[in-house]
């Protein structure tokens, strides 16, 4: 880009909210919670939309894609501004200042187009109630979305491009939470008239605009009110109008006051503050909006949650399986205390590993790096992951029946699930973590920065959620008749699918694309760091640098190929390579080995972590 040429600076801070100690974490914990309200929230409008029918009519459609714009203009904004919050600089590049830019205004466009297409539709449902249908139809609603979307991408491009061709020099202290146009165009040394100009120009289409068709569009329904003789229709006519006209008014006025007024009267630090209605308070307020003063919304949720209680009352009803009876690992009575006593062991070494794993990298602040901060993590999730299956499972050895009740085993599915989905997304972000120490090492600092390692670790978490989810949810919808005898030592996917009544396609469907995407996508991801690696350990010259690269990775590359291949063989293997009892035998080693396995590889073939150790000896000998 031009600007990377003239410009010193390759990355911004941002300043925050505000600089003042002892506000960070309870700001922190408050805008946390609105960015969990505005989720939940939009998301929720976003599921109701979506599931119920009579809510698939053109008013509703634009809602939905104003709360699609919500969530994501939120997302954009929020989890950058947390950063701030309980980072001592929140440093953003300068790839990524622009990249936040762009959509931060891509979505304030279009959820301004969105408003004057929902007004539209209002004046076509009052003023032309008998032409709704044919004036609304689908073709109209999905060009004038894509009018809305065309809008964003321009007054996105118009403001990116604006500010990409500016010169920043050696200041780099954005003065806000985010990367928004005026605190930017206060750091360029090249700043002019023109710039300004074509802000207020861009701006006041992206505003104007809108606010012309919604007020021209209220002008004609409250002209159609006026002449409606009876109160009550005049009422009913107008109740479909309040929630967008408070949306509206929400948006557009905090909106306008932020960008239309004189630098006078609102200097920026005072701005920014102001700027926190219409960037985290309107995307939280407008599903609530629409949800408690809609009668059609509040109609579907009630209906929706009845179909729910009435639906897990069926299969309750449908179901005598209240209870689940495990089968274990062998029912030879020879072998039970044996291999009671033998992962008994298992689970002692596995506990002792991986709490004394993450007690050392607590206690050494010398292993307070990336690559630790992601290993006390896996270490963290090995420890759950193992208690989650082996309590359990050793209770078959010495009872004569492991039973188990119908919501405990769904319980266990799903943090078994949710570990193990943790597990591989962890395991492919170390295998970044690698990349980026040995192929880009002058840069490792910056780029493995708190931000970036708490957001990868967020998105680890995210994805263990959302498989544990899909795989649970499907289950749940399942009925299970008379047997109830689960041909395992744990509910697992593949064994209690065995059980079920009803048909399981969509389930096995849903186990095929699920594990595929959770063992898939981490694979794919660590084949390429590691190919990266590969070619970079070549280009060394010595031996003993190629040896010192290798070394690094070899302890990551081994825990990888346990705990896939062991995983991949399992559940990708074609049901008749290997039958459910021997299946069960051979998931012992990524349920039970491998957790135990990771902090004796970690620890015997890691330098660090032995000198840390030694200290640590040596430190509690001395005292």
């Amino acid at each position: 880009m031009a600007a990377d040429n003239s410009s010193s600076v390759t990355e911004f801070i941002l300043a925050g909210l505000t600089d003042q100690p002892g506000l960070q974490m309870p700001l922190f914990s408050l805008f946390l919670g609105f960015y969990v309200l505005t989720v939940v929230g939009n998301l929720g409008l976003i599921t109701l939309i979506g599931l119920n029918s009579h809510l698939h009519i053109p008013m509703y459609f634009f809602l939905f894609n104003l709360s699609i714009i919500d969530f994501s203009y939120s997302t954009t904004l929020t989890p950058k501004m947390l950063m701030g919050f309980v980072s001592k600089k929140n440093i953003i590049s300068y790839a990524g200042c622009m990249t936040q830019l762009f959509f931060f205004c891509f979505f304030v466009f279009s959820e301004s187009f969105i408003l004057s297409a929902m007004a539209y539709d209002r004046y076509v449902a009052i003023c032309k109630p008998l032409l709704y249908t044919v004036t609304m139809s689908p073709q109209v609603c999905l060009l004038l979305l894509l009018g809305v979307y065309g809008m964003g991408v321009f007054g996105a491009v118009a403001h990116t491009g604006n500010i990409v061709f500016l010169t920043f020099c050696a200041d780099n202290l954005v003065n806000h939470y985010m990367c928004d146009i005026l605190p930017l165009l206060e750091l360029s040394c090249n700043s002019s008239y023109r710039n300004l100009l074509v802000v207020f120009i861009v701006v006041i289409i992206g505003i104007g605009v809108p606010i012309v068709t919604i007020f021209i569009s209220y002008g004609f329904i409250l002209s159609s009110i006026l002449h409606i003789s009876s109160t009550e229709g005049r009422s009913k006519a107008f109740s479909t109008c309040s929630s967008h006209i408070i949306v509206v008014s929400l948006f557009f006025g905090s909106g306008a006051f932020m960008y239309l007024k004189p630098p006078s009267i609102l200097p920026l630090d005072q701005g920014k503050v102001s700027s926190l209605f219409y960037t985290i308070v309107v995307p939280m307020l407008n599903p609530l909006i629409y949800s408690l003063r809609n009668k059609d919304v509040k109609v579907a949720l009630k209906k929706s949650l009845s179909r729910n209680i009435f639906s897990m009352r069926m299969v309750a009803e449908n179901s005598s399986a209240t209870e689940f009876i495990l089968a274990g690992l062998t029912d030879q009575p020879g072998l039970q205390l044996p291999l009671f006593f033998l992962f008994l062991g298992f689970y002692m070494v596995t506990v002792m590993g991986n709490l004394g794993l993450l007690t050392l990298i607590g206690l050494n602040s010398r292993l307070h790096t990336p690559m630790y901060f992601f290993l006390y993590n896996l270490s963290f999730i090995d420890f759950c992951y193992s208690t989650v299956i082996t309590p359990k499972m050793l209770m078959s050895f010495v009872s004569k029946k492991n039973i188990i009740s119908y919501a405990g085993c769904m319980t266990q599915l799903f943090f078994f699930l949710f570990c193990v989905v943790s597990e591989s997304f962890i395991l492919s972000a170390m295998a970044y973590d690698r990349y980026v120490a040995i192929c880009d090492p002058l840069v490792y600092t910056a780029t493995m920065s708190p931000q970036v390692c708490l957001l990868l670790l967020l998105g680890v978490y995210v994805m263990g959620f959302a498989g544990a989810m899909a795989h649970t949810a499907c289950m749940v919808r399942l009925t299970f008749c008379a047997n109830n005898l689960v041909d395992h030592y744990m509910c697992d996917i593949l064994p209690l699918l065995e059980l079920s009544c009803t048909s399981t396609h969509v389930n096995e469907l849903v186990v095929f694309i699920v594990v595929g995407i959770d063992i898939g996508v981490p694979t794919v991801t660590i084949f390429i760091s590691y190919a990266l690696i590969l070619s970079s350990i070549l280009h060394i010259h010595s031996t003993e640098g190629r040896f010192k690269a290798f070394s690094t990775c070899s302890s990551h590359i081994i825990a990888v190929a346990l705990f896939f291949g062991s995983g991949a063989f399992m559940y990708l293997k074609p049901s008749s390579l290997l039958p459910m009892s021997q299946g069960k035998v051979s998931s012992l080693f990524y349920t039970t080995v491998v957790p135990m396995l990771n902090p004796v590889i970690y620890s015997l073939r890691n330098k660090d972590v032995k000198v840390a150790l030694k200290k640590t000896l040596g430190k509690k000998s001395f005292s």
